[in-house]
C-alpha cells in the first residue's frame, strides 16, 4: 500500500481527533471484559508477575480506570497537523 497525498490527510485528520478526545477527556473507565483482557495480557509479561500488588488489584476490581498524560493530546494534536499540512504539500497524483 502506497501512502500519497490522500491516506496522509486522512491519517493527520485521525490523529488531530485523537488528539482532541484526549485533551478533553480526564480518564477512561474500561468496561468488564476489557479489563479481564487487560489482566490476562498483563499476567503473560514479567514485571506484571513480579508485582504481587497489581494482581491483586486486577483481581478484585471489575473495572479500570486509565489515567492518560496530559502530554499525549499535545503530542497527538501537534502530529496530527504536521501530517495534514505535509499531505497539503506532497504532489499530486497523475
Amino acid at each position: 500500500m502506497e501512502l500519497d497525498r490522500h491516506r496522509y490527510f486522512v491519517l493527520g485528520v485521525i490523529l488531530l481527533l485523537l488528539g482532541i478526545q484526549f485533551r478533553m477527556v480526564d480518564s477512561l473507565v474500561l468496561n468488564e471484559s476489557s479489563t479481564k483482557m487487560l489482566y490476562k495480557v498483563a499476567k503473560r509479561s514479567q514485571l506484571a508477575d513480579s508485582n504481587l500488588g497489581t494482581q491483586a488489584y486486577m483481581q478484585m476490581n471489575s473495572k479500570k480506570s486509565i489515567d492518560p498524560p496530559d502530554w499525549l493530546g499535545w503530542a497527538l494534536l501537534s502530529a496530527g497537523t504536521v501530517i495534514c499540512l505535509h499531505s497539503f504539500a506532497m504532489p499530486k497524483k497523475k
